[in-house]
């Protein structure tokens, strides 16, 4: 008797939690189900203008693509490196009208009609900008993964008026990070264009 009772306390609770799952689930899947076309709708791509190193394109994106993404995947300009893809790192860093950004926080269409530009769009022909000279000169990277976004930073810091003094240089740089420790040589070469007054 007492086992008898056991089982149909048991089928009882099985039967209770398997209903109050439908319950809570059922709602949410006719919910999904008849908002199905507008989560579509939310990803279906939109047209963007870009000038990408002095380049101008005609894309077509989905809304959720970011900048970084855009630019290694579409067009092939890989120079721009996904590190921590949070921000966090830097090895992202574009310039967008001017100004640095982190192309891994920037989505694509937010961009839309603006000038960027990469690591790629920084030498002139053959001639190699004097931000990379002196990165070279100064040894300014190991392994070079971080490179691109140090040096489009630097280029930021220097224009931006912010490169008076190592310390100044090594507040703006913060965002950067180079995990080869490379940071004594990468002020230097940073002082030398800004003593240089070389155009950027």
């Amino acid at each position: 008797m007492d086992q008898n009772n056991n089982n149909s306390r048991r089928d009882f609770l099985k039967k209770s939690t398997a209903l109050a799952a439908l319950a809570v689930a059922s709602p949410a899947l006719a919910k999904a189900a008849e908002h199905e076309e507008r989560i579509t709708d939310l990803f279906e791509k939109m047209s963007l203008k870009l000038e990408v190193n002095g380049v101008l394109h005609q894309l077509s994106v989905e809304p959720r693509v970011t900048l970084l993404d855009l630019l290694r995947e579409q067009l092939q300009l890989t120079g721009t490196k996904k590190g921590c893809d949070h921000g966090q790192c830097g090895a992202c860093t574009v310039h967008v009208d001017g100004k640095s950004i982190n192309a891994c926080l920037s989505l694509a269409i937010m961009n839309n009609g603006k000038k960027i530009t990469t690591i790629e769009g920084i030498a002139k022909a053959d001639k190699l900008h004097p931000m990379q000279e002196a990165f070279i000169k100064h040894d300014g990277f190991q392994c070079g993964y971080c490179t691109p976004g140090q040096i489009m930073s630097a280029i930021t810091c220097v224009r931006e008026g912010r490169a008076g003094s190592a310390a100044e240089i090594r507040e703006c740089m913060s965002g950067n990070i180079c995990r080869c420790g490379a940071y004594p040589n990468i002020v230097d070469a940073i002082l030398e264009v800004k003593k240089g007054g070389m155009p950027l």
